[in-house]
């Protein structure tokens, strides 16, 4: 696919990613990883999903399938990164498990700084596919990690100090810096697109459903995740959107890095960044209009009693 996308400055969009994570972080205390140790059924299973079940799925399925290279390895990028942030508001929209959500998000972002750039390199080499495209390319390994740990732990360890000896500001700042670099990260991929828009809808047929079946495999992946390990239906929410919304941000902020001149790759993660957030939406107020069970830990009554 020869493609030729205007791009934004890689400065600004790093630095929004790194911001938009220091906002999710404020609230992340050291008790959200330690959560994990003393319930890690659900965590597991879902951190299972997104780092080992998704990577491999997206490999064999766009081996399967003729897909065009750049836009497979797109799907791989995508498939590599963490759960997106996004997640823990729809959980919340849902009446899933808050707790398991954060604390998927807080260990797959840390866990991120390695897998990401592993499973990103392993899957696309092993793809017959996509591996002559890895190989043309040669991304330097320490690099990724260096752009991962940067735009993902660090701002996520500076926030978390900052929400611990500043909680008042964390209290006060969280929600609006959510809201805030949600709706400059949306405006970044208008921008992108609008700039391509002739591009957007010349290709629009070639990715439009790769990447809502994508999208599917992955909410598909979380929810049969928690079936299998028998979680409680709200933990099986948080994991399902967990699995399903991936942080596209560092997708994007990888395209643009490392394939600059590979535009299908910039457009499976561009689209992702939108698309996930129309169909998490959907699965939220389709859960939220479903009570959970009586005997759910994260039912409402369940939890006044615990708090009296």
């Amino acid at each position: 696919m020869n493609v030729d996308m205007e791009l934004p400055d890689l400065t600004i969009l790093n630095v929004l990613l790194a911001f938009m994570m220091f906002g999710v972080s404020l609230t992340l205390r050291p008790s959200d990883f330690r959560r994990i140790l003393k319930a890690p059924v659900a965590p597991a299973a879902g951190l299972v999903a997104q780092f080992l079940l998704l990577p491999a799925g997206t490999c064999l399925v766009t081996w399967w399938l003729p897909i065009d290279p750049e836009l497979a390895l797109g799907m791989m990028l995508v498939a590599a990164c963490p759960g997106g942030s996004f997640s823990n508001i729809l959980t919340w929209l849902a009446r899933g498990n808050v707790a398991v959500s954060v604390s998927m998000t807080a260990v797959s972002s840390l866990a991120a700084t390695v897998l990401t750039p592993l499973n990103f390199a392993l899957y696309g080499t092993l793809n017959p596919r996509t591996r002559d495209l890895m190989t043309d390319i040669a991304v330097d390994r320490g690099d990724l990690l260096l752009l991962v740990l940067l735009v993902l732990a660090v701002p996520m360890v500076v926030g978390m100090l900052a929400g611990t000896r500043f909680p008042r500001f964390a209290r006060r700042s969280e929600k609006t810096l959510r809201i805030v670099s949600m709706l400059v990260f949306l405006l970044f991929v208008a921008v992108a697109f609008g700039n391509n828009m002739g591009l957007f809808l010349d290709q629009f047929h070639t990715f439009f459903w790769l990447v809502v079946g994508h999208n599917v495999i992955a909410l598909s992946l979380g929810y049969l995740a928690g079936r299998a390990m028998r979680v409680p239906v709200s933990d099986r929410r948080a994991i399902t959107l967990e699995v399903g919304i991936q942080n596209s941000g560092l997708g994007l902020v990888i395209g643009f890095t490392f394939f600059p001149d590979l535009g299908g790759i910039l457009l499976i993660a561009a689209f992702w960044g939108v698309w996930h957030l129309v169909s998490g939406l959907t699965v939220a107020q389709f859960w939220s209009r479903r009570p959970l069970p009586a005997d759910d830990p994260a039912h409402p009554d369940r939890l006044k009693v615990k708090y009296a």
